[in-house]
């Protein structure tokens, strides 16, 4: 048996997050029920399809209806929101590792032309986003950020480190800030350098103009699995979206799912 699409367990940690629903007091259709949408946005995240196409049968309303949810909820910061609960829940049972964290990027081609959109300065210019991430050692994804192709890595990597959220553990205070940060050749600046020195975290950036075998693959390989997972989701293979903020609402669920998963693979807090 299949399992289901929206379990009930993760719905049951999603529910209380979501904004409760306008009142309407001219009356009017009834508001389709916010579970089917998160349903219809799920489907649509995973398997890649255009909105439009969203198959009744799964009684989700019609795609627009299910799009402008995903619009207003990201608008309320609600994806980075359950993004954020879920990292603070793996931190609260000790599933976060901060004795070192992988950053790296990836580029995805654009259907369309689009905010957060560049010419890819490695791939004959081609417009596209780029993905910036940062994992933990286990490879759980941090923080995400789009921008455009042409953004280098270098000029993306304190903001990433910044954007890390304070998640309490199992004792002691809030922590955000990794033991040390392991980059490839793309982050080799003495800028990144100092500004992760002066935040506390010693940097492990391979050097250019050297030999390969850093000896860094040991552990970046995190990263390139966690990017390899993001793929999974087919629509976060090629960037449809014209608008940059439902493109990031995507990225931010995905990330959400993938904390799920370590969850329900060391079976923490939550079951189903």
């Amino acid at each position: 048996m299949s399992s289901p699409l929206l379990p009930d367990a993760l719905w049951n940690l999603i529910q209380p997050m979501l904004p409760p629903a306008p009142r309407r007091p001219k009356g009017g259709r009834p508001r389709l029920a916010d579970r089917a949408c998160f349903t219809g946005i799920l489907f649509v995240l995973r398997s890649g399809i255009p909105w439009e196409m969203l198959p009744q049968e799964l009684g989700c309303g019609s795609g627009m209806t299910c799009w402008r949810r995903l619009r207003d909820w990201q608008e309320r910061g609600i994806w980075d929101l359950l993004h954020f609960v879920l990292l603070d829940w793996l931190a609260r049972f000790g599933q976060i590792d901060w004795s070192q964290a992988v950053v790296d990027s990836c580029f995805s081609a654009r259907g369309f032309w689009g905010v957060q959109t560049g010419p890819n300065p490695t791939d004959r210019a081609k417009l596209g986003s780029k993905r910036h991430l940062i994992c933990d050692g286990r490879g759980v994804p941090l923080a995400i950020q789009l921008t455009g192709a042409n953004r280098n890595d270098s000029q993306q990597a304190l903001t990433l480190v910044d954007a890390i959220p304070f998640l309490q553990g199992e004792r002691g205070r809030p922590r955000h800030r990794p033991d040390c940060v392991l980059g490839d050749r793309g982050y080799d600046a003495e800028a990144i350098r100092r500004g992760l020195r002066a935040r506390r975290i010693m940097p492990w950036l391979a050097k250019r103009n050297t030999e390969h075998g850093s000896g860094l693959g040991r552990w970046r390989w995190v990263v390139e699995r966690s990017f390899a997972w993001l793929n999974q989701f087919r629509r976060l293979r090629v960037r449809y979206e014209k608008r940059a903020d439902i493109h990031e609402a995507f990225l931010a669920l995905a990330c959400t799912l993938l904390c799920w998963n370590v969850l329900r693979r060391h079976n923490v807090g939550a079951s189903g």
